[in-house]
């Protein structure tokens, strides 16, 4: 029988026996690494899919939700984007080592603010495969050690990719072991891992609600950290409604399945005989289940032609749900103000969009909704750290410390400071003279 606490404890010390190394690691080396990571992935990807297809059927033998089989799914498409996110965070500038600010105080010390990597992270996430090699890559650039931990319904998929980038790391001179794979089930492992306090530098879960509370409430490293995802948009009386169309449908359609999409569609009443129908006929032709409020749903009942529609009256916690899936929850407000309560209420400060042609209200959505991502006339979708130009994410965080919003490559590094002097004392305070040597 494995001892996994022993298991636990090799894996830590093995990433973080090469800290040392990576915070000296030249960029080029990294970058290297990276880049024949992304060879490997192209010329792999039979291997990859085949190992992916065990995943496939595992769920599907199990009976997993269609929407939690799409998140574990590598196909092409996938393989290509991984191949991308590889290129893209060996594009980025290298943040270790950066001066971001610097000073000299009348005494004529130089005091300056320096990037350094966190140091041990500990990844935990679940189904989507493809967090492998977001995760790594930007540890790898920005010279954390990492050590992941992904759902058991992933684990062939997961154990394929990071062989691929291990052997990139080998071919490249990155110290492979700062890439650390648990390749166990064993829950066990993971709360060994975040008792590791002095060991562990921080813990990122990536998954549902369920698997980050019990991280949360477990850890004794530092965690950073996003419940769930009820992302809310309102549309405005002000909205052009063709935006309205296509934003609403991308952000419910376009992919269901992950965190960013839309759970709950926000209506200003004057909207429900002119916007309210053709949304409503656009997302039933899409597969959506609507779960209305009394007006709303009294549109759709009310006309034939929406007889294809499927909508039930909505629940008071369906508008707190993350539903994952092809289902909205509708409700109606009577303003602005209305809509900023509902979103502060049932929202998770995720992300939260406007849809509106009115500048002060687009101004007082961005300044009032306290979330990680405000839009305005954009879907949700895009709260992304490879959608906003920042390469890849590590997943986002809801949190108030350190970072919010996608964690991309600086998030992954933490500001020291340092100070450049020429023997100066506090005080002028030194050795008095007569016991100098």
């Amino acid at each position: 029988m494995v001892d996994l606490k022993n298991y636990a404890e090799e894996k830590v010390e093995l990433a973080r026996s090469t800290l040392r190394k990576l915070t000296s690691l030249n960029t080029d080396i990294k970058n290297k690494a990276l880049l024949r990571a992304s060879e490997l992935l192209d010329a792999r990807r039979e291997y990859i899919k085949e190992e992916n297809a065990k995943d496939i059927d595992y769920a599907r033998a199990n009976g997993l939700s269609p929407a939690l089989i799409d998140r574990l799914l590598l196909n092409d498409k996938r393989i290509d984007g991984m191949i991308k996110v590889l290129r893209d965070v060996a594009s980025l500038p290298d943040p270790v080592g950066a001066i971001t600010s610097m000073w000299t105080l009348p005494n004529g010390l130089q005091v300056g603010r320096m990037r350094v990597p966190l140091g041990v992270i500990f990844i935990v996430y679940e189904a989507r495969p493809n967090v492998t090699i977001e995760a790594a890559s930007l540890c790898m650039k920005s010279s954390n050690a990492v050590v992941l931990r992904g759902g058991k319904e992933a684990i062939n998929s997961n154990r394929a990719l990071v062989e691929i980038l291990r052997q990139a790391c080998r071919e490249t001179g990155f110290p492979e072991e700062a890439l650390q794979f648990i390749d166990r089930p064993e829950r066990e492992i993971v709360w060994e891992i975040l008792s590791m306090e002095g060991k562990v530098d921080v813990a990122i879960p990536r998954g549902g609600e369920s698997l980050i509370r019990a991280v949360a409430e477990r850890a004794r490293v530092p965690v950073i950290k996003h419940y769930k995802g009820v992302c809310n948009i309102y549309v405005d009386e002000d909205a052009d409604l063709n935006k309205a169309y296509n934003i609403v449908y991308n952000a419910k359609v376009q992919r269901p399945s992950v965190c960013n999409a839309v759970e709950n569609l926000i209506i200003h009443k004057n909207l429900l005989h002119s916007f309210w129908p053709k949304m409503a006929d656009i997302l039933g032709r899409a597969g959506v289940e609507l779960r209305c409020d009394q007006e709303s749903l009294e549109v759709i009942k009310s006309r034939q032609e929406l007889s294809h529609v499927k909508a039930v009256p909505a629940k008071e916690e369906d508008y707190y749900e993350e539903f994952l899936d092809l289902v909205l929850a509708v409700k109606t407000v009577e303003s602005l103000e209305e809509a900023i309560d509902f979103i502060e209420k049932y929202g998770s400060k995720h992300s939260d969009a406007i849809v509106t042609e009115n500048y002060t209200k687009a101004m007082r959505f961005i300044k009032e909704v306290d979330s990680a991502a405000v839009y305005v006339n954009a879907s949700t979708r895009f709260t992304d750290g490879n959608e906003f130009g920042l390469g890849a994410e590590m997943g986002i965080s809801t949190d108030k410390i350190h970072a919010r919003g996608p964690m991309a490559l600086e998030e992954l590094t933490i500001q020291k400071f340092v100070v450049l002097g020429n023997g100066q004392v506090r005080d002028n305070v030194g050795v008095p003279p007569e016991w100098m040597p």
